[in-house]
């Protein structure tokens, strides 16, 4: 699937800069509301919660953006990935391009989407006069790892969504409950012990913690890293091995 990529480094930077100019190009404001999404976003979040949650968690807007970068990552990179391959049929069945194209493109849109929200979290420290932390170093990791997972379940949607539409609707439904799951606006603290263990089981919550801990100077656990590492790498294995086996026939279904 990836053996073409080099030789299409151009087509994937135009369909990446296809994505950036077309979602915005009838607003006012165009690509600039890549940066205001994420930080009203984070106001009206910090609004409504602060007051419930706010002497829980020291700087709750931090806190909050820390967790909505990577949440989103996931959330739009894998809808972009599903809904890549559908999205781009009438050019698909025109001329040939590799297939995995589309779904990567749309990850790494998604990506320039997260660097832009992670420039504005660093922004919000500034006001906030919230303490950069050496720890800041090691978010490599949960943001690397975050990527594969994406990739992985990017690649899966993808090929089932082609086939079942039905997928996409599901999807949504687990994204609404996942946001719930992953305690994205609310301290995990709250959360009785008993059940915390079930949310130690979501690689995005993990990720996020990860994160978290980064941006308040707390080194990530190893053995959470570790976890989410396998997972990601598992779901990419068989990401992969589904678009490679199913690639040539998706055009057939559309």
């Amino acid at each position: 699937m990836f053996d073409t990529f080099a030789e299409k480094k151009f087509l994937l930077r135009e369909l990446v800069k296809k994505n950036l100019t077309s979602k915005y190009k009838d607003s006012v404001l165009g690509i600039l509301w890549s940066f205001f999404n994420p930080l009203l976003t984070m106001l009206v979040f910090t609004a409504v919660f602060s007051m419930l949650f706010g002497k829980n968690v020291v700087n709750y807007p931090v806190y909050y953006l820390a967790g909505r970068i990577i949440f989103d990552l996931f959330n739009h990179g894998t809808k972009g990935a599903m809904n890549s391959i559908r999205k781009n049929a009438r050019l698909l069945k025109k001329i040939y391009v590799p297939r995995g194209m589309f779904p990567v493109s749309a990850i790494c849109y998604e990506f320039v989407n997260f660097l832009i929200s992670f420039v504005i979290l660093f922004g919000v420290m500034l006001i906030l006069r919230a303490p950069f932390h050496y720890t800041l170093i090691y978010s490599i990791f949960p943001i690397f790892l975050t990527i594969i997972l994406v990739f992985g379940i990017g690649l899966i949607l993808a090929v089932c969504n082609t086939y079942f539409t039905d997928i996409g609707y599901l999807y949504n439904v687990f994204t609404l409950v996942l946001l719930y799951a992953s305690a994205l606006f609310y301290p995990i603290e709250i959360v009785p012990t008993k059940f915390q263990l079930i949310f130690s089981l979501n690689p995005v919550y993990c990720a996020m913690t990860c994160l978290r801990q980064c941006v308040y100077g707390v080194v990530p656990s190893f053995s959470t890293l570790l976890y989410i590492a396998v997972f990601a790498f598992t779901t990419l294995g068989i990401g992969l091995l589904m678009f490679n086996i199913y690639s040539k026939k998706l055009t057939l279904e559309l």
